[in-house]
């Protein structure tokens, strides 16, 4: 399982992933397109991994299916924090944010799949 977790094309990301879902075929492919939000945040990196490693756990032989939730709650997250920040009047574009992580729980327990995986050769 080999994921690339951000491919900057022009106002987007790119999770781009490949797997072998069966012993004996070729591995497959695939993409999430993922908005790109402006603003920089502290901690994204470690929790993409914390939340891909997780539900990869979850879903062993679907790594399409795990990213597309780790992508999900990630994004309901970011969104969520820069939301807080812009509510008390601060420019998220300014300075790194600090992510609301525990204000998420249920985003990331129990993620929304916004972002969907599609094949990619």
């Amino acid at each position: 399982m080999v994921v690339i977790t951000s491919v900057h094309i022009e106002d987007n990301l790119l999770l781009i992933g490949s797997h072998q879902k069966e012993k004996g075929q070729p591995p497959e492919q695939f993409r999430i397109v993922i908005p790109k939000i402006p603003a920089y945040f502290t901690g994204t990196g470690d929790l993409t991994t914390a939340l891909l490693l997780g539900w990869s756990n979850k879903y062993p032989d679907n790594l399409d299916r795990a990213s597309e939730l780790a992508v999900s709650s990630l994004q309901a997250l970011l969104y969520r924090t820069v939301n807080d920040y812009k509510t008390v009047g601060f420019d998220p574009q300014s300075s790194s944010l600090e992510i609301r992580l525990i204000q998420s729980r249920d985003d990331i327990c129990n993620p929304q799949v916004n972002y969907k995986a599609e094949k990619y050769n």
